[in-house]
Formats: C-alpha cells, sequence, structure tokens
C-alpha cells in the first residue's frame, strides 16, 4: 500500500507500516501533508502547519529505524503516525492562540506541551494546530477569525467545537490522530457530528501542562480517532504523573493505566444503563435512534435517571462564566473590541455573577458528583445521546426540538455539560443511519479511573458495526 492510500488507513495500520519498512515515516508524513494542502482550503481545520519540523522529525524516525537502536524505535506504538492538535496546546516557535485574536501579540511558546511531548516519543509526528472556538468558549468552531471549520460529511454544515478543527482534520483524512480539550463538551460534540471516536478522560488523568486553560477547574484534554484502538493507543502513551515543573495542579498524578490490551474482553458481565429523562427529552428522534441502536448492540434495556442531572448544568454554567470571566478580565477592560462579540459578552456577563452564586454551584457540584457515584455502585456503564441533533447548517442560530426555538451555540452542549462538571471518562461513538445523511454520536460513560470500560464497549460497538468512523467522501 502506498503513503497516499495508507493515510487514510488508521494509526495502527500506519505504524505497522513503518515497522515493516513497507514505507517511510518520511513518504507518509509527506502524504499527509499533501492531503492537507489538497483538502483544508474546503475542511479549515488547520491554522497552521509545520511542514519543516514534521519532515524533520519524520527523517528522524527513519534515521532511527535504520540506527543500532532500531528494535526500540520498532516497539514505539505510533510509530511515523502524523497527528495534529488544537491550538492552545503549546507547539515550539508558534504563538499558542487558543483560537484568538489576542493571543497574536503573545510571544511563541518556548517548548510543546507535555502531552505533545509524550505522543512524539512514542514515535507520532506533529503536523500542525488546528482550528477551534475563540478560548474554548463555543460549541460550533465558527471562528470568526480564521473562517469557521466546515464538518468533512457536508461541507455546509458544522463540525462541532470547540475542538471543530480537530474532528474535521481526522474526519477528512488529513491525519490520523489529533487532540482537543474538553471542558463542557468540546471533544465529545466534535467527535459526534463529525462522526468520529472521541475520549474525555476523567478529570486530573492527562496533565494539561502546557496548554491554554478555558476553565482550569473543569478543563480536560483528550484524542480523537477514527478506530477505539487508535484512541487507546494514544490515550495509553499520554498517561503518567508529570515529571517536570511547572506542574498542572488538577493532575491526580496517577501512574499509567494502560488499556489497549483490555479492548478486546468484550462487554459481558457489564451492567449498562440509559439515561433517559432530561437525555430524552433534550434529544431529537435521530439522536434518540442512535442511543437505541447502541443500546440494543449492548443488550441495555434498563431505562435510569441521573441524579440532579438540571442543578448539575446550572452549576457547569455559573462556574464556566464566572471562571472565564475571571482569566480573560485584563483584556475585558483593555481590549473588548478584540474578542469575538458572543464570546465577550458571556465574559461579561460572567464578571457581573455573584460571588455567593459560584460559592453554590460548587457546593451543588459536589452534591451532584456524590449522587452519581451512587448511581455507579448499581452500573459499569451509561448511555446518553452525545448532542440534541445532527450537524446543524453554518449559520444557523436555532434548530427545533419539542415544539421549542433554541439556540444552536449553548446548546449543542446540553447533554455533555451535565457530565464535564463532575469529570467523569466519557467515550463518545459515532453511529450513522439515525440521521438520512449525518453522522450522530453516542456517549458511554464510565466511573471515573474506568476509561477501560469505557473503551472496552466502544471496541465491542465497533467489532459489531454499530459504530464506524468513515474517512469523508471529499
Amino acid at each position: 500500500m502506498n503513503a497516499d492510500a495508507l493515510i487514510l488507513q488508521d494509526a495502527a495500520a500506519m505504524a505497522e507500516a513503518v515497522r515493516s519498512g513497507a514505507v517511510s515515516a518520511v513518504a507518509l508524513t509527506q502524504a499527509s501533508l499533501d492531503r492537507i494542502g489538497a483538502t483544508d482550503g474546503r475542511i479549515n481545520a488547520f491554522t497552521d502547519v509545520v511542514r519543516e519540523r514534521a519532515l524533520r522529525r519524520a527523517a528522524q524516525v527513519d534515521a532511527s529505524l535504520a540506527s543500532p537502536n532500531a528494535a526500540r524505535t520498532r516497539e514505539l506504538p505510533l510509530l511515523g503516525v502524523p497527528f495534529a492538535v488544537k491550538n492552545l496546546f503549546d507547539i515550539a516557535g508558534l504563538q499558542t492562540l487558543a483560537g484568538s485574536k489576542i493571543e497574536r501579540d503573545s510571544a511563541p511558546a518556548r517548548g510543546d506541551a507535555l502531552l505533545v511531548r509524550r505522543l512524539e516519543s512514542a514515535g507520532a509526528v506533529l503536523v500542525g494546530a488546528l482550528n477551534m472556538d475563540e478560548y474554548a468558549y463555543g460549541f460550533t468552531t465558527e471562528n470568526s477569525h480564521v473562517g469557521p471549520a466546515h464538518n468533512p460529511h457536508d461541507l455546509t454544515r458544522i463540525a462541532g467545537g470547540s475542538s471543530g478543527g480537530s474532528g474535521a482534520a481526522v474526519a477528512a483524512g488529513q491525519v490520523a490522530l489529533t487532540l482537543g480539550s474538553d471542558t463542557n463538551g468540546s471533544i465529545r460534540v466534535p467527535a459526534s457530528l463529525c462522526g468520529i471516536f472521541g475520549l474525555k478522560p476523567t478529570f486530573g488523568r492527562l496533565p494539561r501542562t502546557g496548554s491554554y486553560p478555558f476553565i482550569s477547574s473543569l478543563d480536560h484534554l483528550g484524542p480523537f480517532a477514527r478506530s477505539v484502538r487508535d484512541l487507546a493507543l494514544t490515550y495509553d502513551a499520554m498517561q503518567g504523573p508529570e515529571t517536570h515543573a511547572p506542574r498542572d495542579p488538577g493532575c491526580a498524578q496517577r501512574t499509567a493505566e494502560p488499556v489497549s490490551a483490555q479492548l478486546s474482553h468484550g462487554t459481558r458481565g457489564l451492567r449498562i444503563g440509559v439515561l433517559g429523562g432530561y437525555f430524552r427529552e433534550r434529544a431529537l428522534p435521530e439522536a434518540l435512534s442512535a442511543v437505541d441502536r447502541v443500546a440494543e448492540a449492548l443488550g441495555a434495556h434498563q431505562m435510569v435517571e441521573l441524579p440532579m442531572v438540571e442543578a448539575g448544568r446550572a452549576a457547569a454554567f455559573l462556574i464556566t462564566n464566572a471562571e472565564g470571566a475571571a482569566l480573560h478580565l485584563h483584556d475585558l477592560r483593555q481590549r473588548p473590541q478584540d474578542f469575538e462579540p458572543l464570546s465577550r459578552d458571556r465574559f461579561l456577563a460572567g464578571a457581573l455573577i455573584p460571588a455567593a452564586w459560584v460559592a453554590r454551584a460548587q457546593r451543588v457540584r459536589r452534591l451532584y458528583a456524590e449522587q452519581v457515584a451512587r448511581l455507579f455502585e448499581r452500573f459499569d456503564i451509561l448511555l446518553a445521546p452525545s448532542t440534541p441533533c445532527a450537524a446543524t447548517p453554518i449559520g444557523a442560530e436555532w434548530f427545533e426540538l419539542n415544539g421549542q426555538r433554541l439556540p444552536v451555540r449553548p446548546n449543542m452542549g446540553v447533554l455533555t455539560q451535565p457530565i464535564s462538571c463532575i469529570g467523569l471518562p466519557v467515550c463518545a461513538v459515532p453511529v450513522w443511519g439515525a440521521h438520512a445523511s449525518l453522522p450522530i454520536g453516542v456517549q458511554v460513560l464510565a466511573a471515573p479511573w474506568r476509561e477501560d470500560l469505557a473503551l472496552r464497549v466502544a471496541a465491542a460497538l465497533e467489532a459489531a458495526g454499530v459504530a464506524q468512523a468513515p474517512v469523508a467522501a471529499l
């Protein structure tokens, strides 16, 4: 298989081809760069392509394979695999834009984010930075500074957000792997709308060192991929405690708990429930059909309510607004005109929230987490829609749900935000056929630190053909 065809395969297949000598890392990286060049004018997933760096890194991989240490190099799980990251990850020599205009005045990053370094240590090759909502505050990646990210399966529609470029790049076959962030749904929403797999690990599982924060008490970092195997390989490569200062104070400093070897263990014996109530009432038939297909494949027939879910979402809203405003208060005072109008207005509203409200939101959050923990004494896995609907047209401001006209931007995260608030691990799996022509995702939730269970379920769904992530036919 030549490099141009191989770039459309999954990362594990790419790594095996480089490992065996069937293709060079340089040829594979060049194929990725060529596909980005040929397609990104229509998709707008990338804000920066680090061509020279990528080819230099790929040449180093090839040189290592020809060196006395070749045996050790061949063991690397992501050998020669091109990847890209949301532009809130530090990349040495580039400004860390976080989707903004204001950060264009910042100094270039002196080094790479920790997770970028870990993926390159696993053999991967960074090729660029990706489009996103300004300061990660949004669910559509309709960025007014650089233009919207387009959904590769229908270029007239949104890719989701705030990690829209990360979702679009994988769905378009530009790269096999990307990294994004998820504060209120920003991995799961693009994964759902772009028809790929996404993982939001437990809060604190992966260190955030070298990434631009949105809401430090809610931010998660995680991968996107076109297969569960790739998702697990990437997740495993990024795990582990931090060993260098400065450290992420939110990192749990847990030792690595690899999951790749467990993907074939199946779902037998797992207690799986389907979230009802709030999660059925706030989803269109296409989203509910996707959940029902997944539930049927897993033999999951018990409907269950997530306690305090509406209070949990309200708490997440307040914490997001208040913490986000505090982070950007100086620029809100000095450069309000340089924000996107919607982001600016939400941050300004957050600056006016009374401290007593925020304190109460944190108490509600804690009580909510305790209630959900009790639910996981009865269940290992819970299922829910990822988004209330499939991707909406770019520029659409409203969608209809149960006779109500709802704004798109906040409500694409209506089903993900309550889960982010309490830091649960979630794998988003893509389902086709529930909508006439577009994918839509399902959330596979597990208890804290049980990413292995969520990924086992995702792998079983993929093996059964229920969850699939084909490259878009561009």
